[in-house]
């Protein structure tokens, strides 16, 4: 044992310069994404609960600090303060390094999408397919919450999560690919690029790219556990799915993990159908890159807010039949639309042909989805 500790010393001595050559380039890169988004995500909650409290016919937070604007401040205060407890029976080594490891590759996510004209942390040739592989990491990060609490319905609220993570993985990487294949390159770069000129040039401006873009958001929304999809955490059936077990910082980390899973998704969406960072129009292109960029981003996350204020929680048969019946099936049709707007020269033409496709096939899935749905008047049995 002595032996291998002086040689582990000696190779960390050996790597020692290599260690110390490697942060100022990337550190200059990696910290201003993280802080920027860290500082989006203490905002956005604070947003999101004075919004849903609106909605709601209350106020929200409004006690700490001018209308309640130091409420993230002080929830971020409690949770590193409270006390940190773990089961008895819990498997302490996995149980603590779970939402250690769930934030790590949302980080990462954040470090190939471009903000502005070379203005991308990382770009890789296959930035997408980067994105997609550390996203794909997140399913056994949650197994391994559930699972390490010794909690039924920690190990109920995993299972659910996984499920439903890996249905609307699918959905979410087929709508991708379809504008993978009209770009021609799976760079998010070049993706960005080949929307240059206008709206009319973005991809969601066209009858393929807008159901697809339609499809990315469901899935995004199913794949961040938001509502109307947030079954795996849903409070009034199974406490809080595979967190339940967890307190303080630890909770606060799956919490941050959650809504900056939010953000990359956000992201990717706006990069692949909404021209990324830029302007809609030409004559607004002195209007800073970046600020295009949040523009959009800040919209969509209106729009998520939006969404968790007004629509009522799925059933989990819903749910996972509006992902293999409909969104797969969907997808799927996008690409005949693709193709066919491709090869029909993107004109009135391709309108007329790919229009009816698209429409006709959402008629059908959708009224295959419901057929058979009855609802039924709901009997209080044990009320008076």
């Amino acid at each position: 044992m002595e032996a291998l500790l002086i040689a582990i010393k000696a190779r960390i001595l050996e790597l020692a310069p290599e260690f110390l050559q490697f942060p100022l380039g990337h550190l200059l890169s990696i910290t201003p994404v993280i802080s920027v988004f860290a500082g989006i995500f203490a905002l956005t909650t604070w947003i999101e609960r004075k919004g849903l409290g609106r909605i709601q016919n209350r106020l929200g937070p409004n006690r700490v600090g001018p209308v309640g604007i130091l409420q993230p401040v002080a929830d971020g205060l409690k949770m590193i303060f409270k006390e940190d407890v773990v089961p008895r029976s819990a498997d302490k080594i996995v149980h603590f390094l779970a939402p250690i490891l769930l934030v790590i590759p949302t980080m990462l996510a954040f470090s190939v999408i471009p903000y502005g004209n070379r203005l991308v942390p990382i770009d890789l040739d296959a930035g997408i397919l980067f994105f997609f592989a550390i996203g794909g990491s997140a399913e056994l990060i949650v197994f391994m919450a559930g699972w390490s609490s010794r909690n039924k319905y920690a190990m109920l609220g995993a299972m659910r999560a996984i499920a439903q993570m890996i249905s609307y993985e699918v959905p979410l990487i087929l709508s991708s690919i379809v504008v993978i294949m009209m770009a021609g390159s799976l760079s998010l770069v070049d993706i960005v690029a080949v929307q240059t000129g206008g709206f009319w040039n973005w991809h969601v401006a066209t009858p393929w790219g807008f159901v697809g873009f339609l499809l990315f958001l469901t899935a995004a929304l199913a794949e961040s556990n938001r509502s109307p999809f947030d079954i795996p955490e849903a409070e009034s059936e199974i406490i809080a799915g595979h967190m339940t077990e967890y307190s303080g910082f630890k909770y606060a980390l799956f919490f941050l993990a959650e809504y900056l899973g939010l953000f990359a998704m956000t992201g990717l969406a706006i990069t692949l159908f909404l021209g990324g960072f830029h302007a809609p129009f030409p004559f607004l292109n002195w209007v800073p890159a970046p600020l295009w960029f949040f523009g959009k981003f800040a919209i969509l996350v209106a729009l998520f807010i939006w969404i968790r204020g007004t629509l009522p929680r799925l059933r989990m048969d819903q749910l996972m039949g509006l992902a293999w019946k409909f969104m797969i099936p969907m997808s799927l049709i996008t690409f005949a639309a693709g193709a066919t707007w491709h090869y029909a020269g993107k004109g009135l033409l391709a309108w007329i042909l790919c229009t009816p496709m698209l429409l006709g096939s959402y008629v059908y899935l959708g009224t295959a989805l419901t057929k058979g749905q009855k609802v039924s008047k709901r009997v209080y049995r044990f009320a008076d």
